[in-house]
């Protein structure tokens, strides 16, 4: 099993309303396309196989501080400390990631990640359309196609993770189990270390991220989310509907049984 990473040295934290602006910053930037020339000018001059697009804190690159100015490619590590952040691109796919985390990127050329490997904490990404790629977790195995996922480790509740499906078609194993996800806005699961209730794969609610960092996410590969496209959210319940975009019909006269005496 898996251990807890040792802490890694803890930067001053900014306060949670600086965060949030410079995290609204990043989005808007990301989605503002040509209106920022310079920002994609400065970007489009890195490294092919993976740009850095923000740092926040203590990021390590396969045990080294990343620099901002460096390139994140498959066959790196990235662990980042407690308020620690990490957004950059690999290729045709887009990361975020958050504070406390470890994962992996593997695959057979820099600029092409087959697997992420979470080992603890969580992270977003999205991946442009394509074949044999996955999101693995100590209990749970995501094939992925062309989707939107976000994904979280629970090393304190026995390695449980949880997994959404925010766009896209996703196959799910985990325990022996195995359920085919096609979402269009956010179906969550919990895949369980020991099955619950007879199930390895649970319903869960949509937890941890926000609408607004996969549409960044999906920007940074020019691409849209299934509710961008569509122009529906829905319930953000973790069953992956978007509202109906039929019109809802003029209510009817009340029949006699429902008229007061």
């Amino acid at each position: 099993m898996q251990k807890p990473l040792s802490p890694l040295a803890d930067p001053a934290r900014a306060p949670e309303a600086d965060d949030a602006r410079a995290r609204r910053r990043l989005v808007q930037a990301a989605l503002a396309g040509p209106l920022l020339p310079g920002w994609h000018a400065a970007w489009a001059q890195q490294p092919a196989a993976g740009r850095v697009v923000q740092l926040r804190g203590d990021v390590l690159r396969n045990g080294q501080p990343l620099p901002p100015q460096a390139s994140v490619a498959a066959g790196d590590r990235i662990d980042t400390g407690p308020g620690s952040s990490a957004v950059f691109t690999v290729g045709d796919s887009a990361y975020l990631v958050r504070e406390n985390t470890r994962l992996e990127l593997q695959g057979d050329a820099p600029g092409a990640v087959r697997v992420l490997r979470l080992l603890t904490g969580a992270v977003a990404s999205v991946w442009r359309r394509g074949t044999d790629r996955q999101v693995i977790t100590p209990t749970l195995t995501a094939g992925i196609r062309g989707t939107g996922v976000y994904a979280e480790v629970f090393p304190e509740e026995d390695w449980r993770s949880y997994f959404c499906n925010c766009y896209g078609t996703v196959e799910l194993a985990a325990g022996g189990e195995r359920v085919l996800s096609e979402s269009r806005y956010h179906q969550s699961f919990w895949a369980e270390a020991s099955p619950r209730q007879g199930r390895s794969l649970r319903p869960a609610a949509a937890i941890n991220h926000t609408d607004e960092e996969m549409e960044m996410l999906a920007a940074l590969v020019q691409e849209r989310t299934a509710w961008q496209i569509s122009g529906m959210k829905g319930p953000k319940d973790g069953r992956g509907r978007q509202y109906d975009k039929r019109p809802v019909p003029a209510p009817q006269p009340p029949s006699g049984h429902d008229i007061y005496n």
